[in-house]
């Protein structure tokens, strides 16, 4: 689980280091669009994704602590929290913007399933194990 918390920071904070993926993309999608209204869009897609990034990490810790004191529920907890986190996910790679394209910069969009993956492991090996 501190695997999936790891990169849950990376996710997160990969846009900020590389504000050029999320700028490229909006660009893209569209050319009309002043420098500073692609600005404007790129602080909104930051906030949303920093937003995304600190309720999954909290997710994470939740779960961390909650496994550790060993909960009844924290396997609930872990499956619940890997529902969501892959709606957002998906919604990330599928929703498509106004432009037609999708919203999101796609790198981005398998970004945020990149920490699914040590939480899908956490889920089926709590089965395995109950």
């Amino acid at each position: 689980m501190y695997i999936g918390a790891a990169l849950t920071v990376l996710a997160a904070l990969f846009p900020f280091l590389d504000r050029a993926v999320l700028t490229d993309h909006l660009e893209a999608s569209y050319p009309a669009y002043t420098p500073a209204a692609i600005g404007d869009a790129v602080s909104a897609y930051l906030a949303i994704l920093a937003t995304v990034g600190v309720l999954g990490l909290a997710g994470w810790l939740a779960t961390i602590m909650a496994a550790r004191a060993g909960k009844r529920w924290a396997p609930w907890l872990a499956a619940g929290l890997l529902v969501i986190a892959l709606c957002v996910a998906v919604a990330g790679l599928t929703i498509r913007d106004v432009s037609g394209d999708v919203g999101l910069a796609p790198l981005l969009g398998w970004l945020l399933v990149l920490p699914c993956v040590p939480g899908a492991v956490a889920v089926v090996l709590w089965r395995r194990a109950a």
